[in-house]
């Protein structure tokens, strides 16, 4: 069972992370902060890695979050044990240059009150209540690995609140034909990764191309040395494991939904990825009328990590020409 439930998660995943209230993250001292001139508060606005760490807090839920950049709101669901810092920088501030950017910790999860739920349905409604309390009627939403888990659920639950689903590296709802790779299952249990691991996790180890990006993802993704997000214990791997089962089962019918809602729908992977291969979303290319599918070469499960300024264009002419 234990084998099963990896096989089903690891597929969509990867390893390394009522009023509305807002603070900065909990360790940061007001009165040790110099004050900040209005060129430096905008570059902070429009950078990943000096983005202050908030909170969405109500009803005895706490979620903390990372708003980047200024525009229509986009919300990205992350992978298994992903934090906010798990994000590339890269690719987060690309996408800041035209949209306000909005990263989050899932319940339990680093610096996020409560626990992660084992149901994906409500491991979804994390982004409902993040939205109510940023009061965003309606907005782009985003998943890699498990996070194209949460986003598929939410957007086949409330398919009236999000304008484009964007999904990078993941699969579709439901029993899918093509497995995870061993290599990329061992790597991903190690409970800090290395470069080595995250070259074989996010990237293509069998090209030189890949490489090298791998090696200048892995220098952005540590460029932060301040309010640092709380990596993810072992002891909490089992509710995403059993949040990727539940999906994998699919008694919320998602894998159908997918073909029925009102929404534009772009999935960017890479021709070899080892968690989530592309050909998963082979089987539901004419049956799902709102999809569009862009396959990068010489990509592993990070298509975003590799290609930050090209993904990025891809979904700016996805939002902007896409129609239903």
């Amino acid at each position: 069972m234990k084998s099963y439930i990896f096989g089903v998660l690891l597929c969509i995943c990867s390893c390394s992370f009522g009023q509305s209230q807002e603070r900065v993250a909990a360790g940061s001292r007001k009165s040790s902060k110099p004050v900040q001139t209005n060129a430096a508060m905008k570059s902070d606005l429009f950078s990943a890695v000096n983005a202050r760490t908030q909170f969405a807090a109500g009803s005895g839920k706490k979620l903390a979050y990372r708003s980047i950049g200024q525009g229509t709101p986009i919300i990205l669901c992350n992978r298994l044990r992903g934090i906010l810092d798990s994000w590339d920088p890269a690719f987060l501030d690309e996408l800041a240059k035209s949209y306000r950017v909005i990263i989050f910790d899932y319940s339990g999860i680093g610096s996020s009150d409560g626990a992660l739920p084992v149901k994906i349905a409500e491991v979804a409604e994390d982004v409902r209540f993040l939205a109510s309390q940023l009061k965003l009627d309606k907005f782009i939403l985003g998943g890699w690995s498990y996070g194209g888990l949460v986003a598929q659920t939410f957007s086949t639950h409330y398919p009236e609140k999000v304008s484009h689903l964007i999904l990078f590296g993941t699969n579709p709802p439901g029993k899918n034909q093509h497995p995870l790779e061993q290599a990329f299952l061992d790597a991903t249990m190690h409970e800090v990764n290395d470069l080595t691991d995250e070259t074989v996790l996010f990237f293509e180890p069998a090209s030189e191309l890949s490489r090298r990006a791998a090696k200048s993802y892995f220098e952005r993704i540590n460029a932060r040395t301040v309010d640092r997000d709380i990596p993810v214990p072992k002891e909490k791997w089992d509710n995403y494991f059993a949040g990727a089962k539940d999906y994998a089962t699919d008694e919320y019918g998602s894998r159908a939904k997918l073909a029925t809602i009102n929404v534009p729908i772009l999935v960017i992977s890479g021709d070899h990825d080892p968690a989530c291969p592309i050909e998963n979303w082979y089987a539901l290319s004419r049956k799902i009328p709102n999809l569009q599918m862009v396959m990068l070469g010489q990509t592993g499960h990070g298509p975003q990590n590799q290609h930050p300024d090209l993904v990025v264009r891809y979904i700016d002419d996805f939002v902007k020409y896409a129609r239903l």
